[in-house]
């Protein structure tokens, strides 16, 4: 998934580079983080993007289309120390409501105040401007438990949810 994105943003930025009949030329092409960095996803429909040792955590597509609008978020505070599996917050819709679970062991170095304030950001941008926490890891070998987007997705297409 990440090397797609590389080769499109690179074929992209050949297109943008080469010189239009204004004359204008592209000198450089950015890209948000987040499409760089690979989400792993938990059974429970949490995902985690890991940039050094700090994870980022939110809830995936699936999970946010089956809740619904969400008009309540309460998230784990700075400080707290987490294992992999534990719950840590909740997330309440018009239709239901959901525990959120740590996705990995670390503790909470921030907690996204924006989706407390607004939490309709879990349905607009799960991926980007609606995640849910960040934590430093404390055992990063629970990654390999965790599945990739591929796997994700098979998994939804076959399991139970």
């Amino acid at each position: 998934m990440v090397l797609c994105h590389i080769r499109a943003a690179l074929r992209l930025g050949q297109l943008v580079s080469s010189r239009s009949q204004y004359g204008h030329q592209c000198r450089f092409l950015s890209t948000s983080s987040f499409l760089l960095k690979e989400r792993l996803f938990t059974d429970k429909h949490e995902w985690v993007a890991v940039d050094g040792d700090i994870g980022t955590v939110g809830i995936s597509k699936f999970a946010q289309e089956a809740l619904g609008d969400v008009v309540f978020a309460q998230l784990p505070d700075v400080g707290t120390k987490l294992a992999q599996k534990d719950e840590c917050g909740a997330l309440e819709s018009v239709k239901a409501a959901s525990e959120v679970y740590s996705p990995v062991s670390g503790t909470v170095t921030e907690k996204n105040t924006a989706v407390e304030e607004t939490p309709g950001l879990v349905n607009s941008s799960c991926y980007e401007d609606g995640w849910l926490f960040k934590l430093r890891l404390t055992k990063s070998e629970e990654l390999s438990k965790l599945m990739n987007e591929e796997q994700y997705a098979e998994f939804l297409k076959h399991d139970a949810h």
